[in-house]
């Protein structure tokens, strides 16, 4: 499906965005969109999926109709070591086209190698592959020296009384909140609105945490 000026329009008042905000996000000059949506241009089909894409990422949906929407916001729940995996495979698949951001806090890298298994290698390489195009950044308490996913993503320090001992992952639109105990349980929430406030909090931490000393790792 193409999506058409109206959408596009559409698209923008749903998520109060302005030309600017859209070419910032899809690499497209402002200009570009103004010429596409009041129809001076007609652009190529690669463009058009930029642009519908980077909607789609942000929550809205659209139909056949000339209808555009905002996406029914979703919870999901991953349980046990194949559900561990699925979370993963979801948030490699969420970043692999778009990149973007990957925030993690509170974690005991452990408890990752622990469930990934036999899957800790695969994961590793694919999330190489993406270095450039993401931003991966890890939390972990102060004096942890261990840092396996050191090849694509940026460790820092936060101090035992800010530490908790329940991670949070923050990629795309999702919150996933991780329950370790017998067996892992991940919840996953796709709400633009709670994933913006945890990326905030991330951000401060982040910001007065410590830069580890990579050359201790173990």
């Amino acid at each position: 499906m193409t999506i058409t000026a109206a959408q596009i329009r559409g698209a923008r008042g749903l998520l109060n965005w302005n030309q600017g905000d859209l070419s910032d996000r899809t690499g497209i000059s402002a200009t570009s969109i103004g010429s596409i949506e009041n129809g001076q241009t007609q652009p190529r089909e690669s463009t058009l999926s930029t642009i519908q894409k980077t909607f789609e990422d942000a929550g809205i949906e659209f139909s056949s109709r000339d209808s555009v929407r905002r996406r029914a916001n979703e919870i999901v729940t991953y349980t046990g070591r194949s559900g561990f995996w699925e979370f993963y495979d979801d948030i490699y698949e969420t970043v692999k086209d778009s990149g973007g951001s990957i925030l993690v806090s509170n974690v005991d890298e452990r408890d990752f190698e622990k469930w990934l298994g036999e899957k800790k290698a695969e994961h590793i390489e694919r999330m190489k592959a993406l270095k450039g195009k993401i931003e991966y950044k890890i939390l972990i308490r102060e004096g942890d020296t261990f840092f396996p996913a050191v090849d694509y993503a940026e460790y820092r320090w936060i101090s035992r009384g800010y530490f908790s001992s329940v991670p949070f992952y923050v990629y795309a639109n999702k919150l996933a909140i991780m329950l370790f105990g017998e067996t892992p349980t991940i919840i996953v929430l796709d709400y633009q609105a709670v994933a913006a406030t945890y990326r905030a909090q991330f951000q401060a931490l982040w910001d007065v945490a410590e830069e580890v000393r990579v050359c201790d790792a173990k």
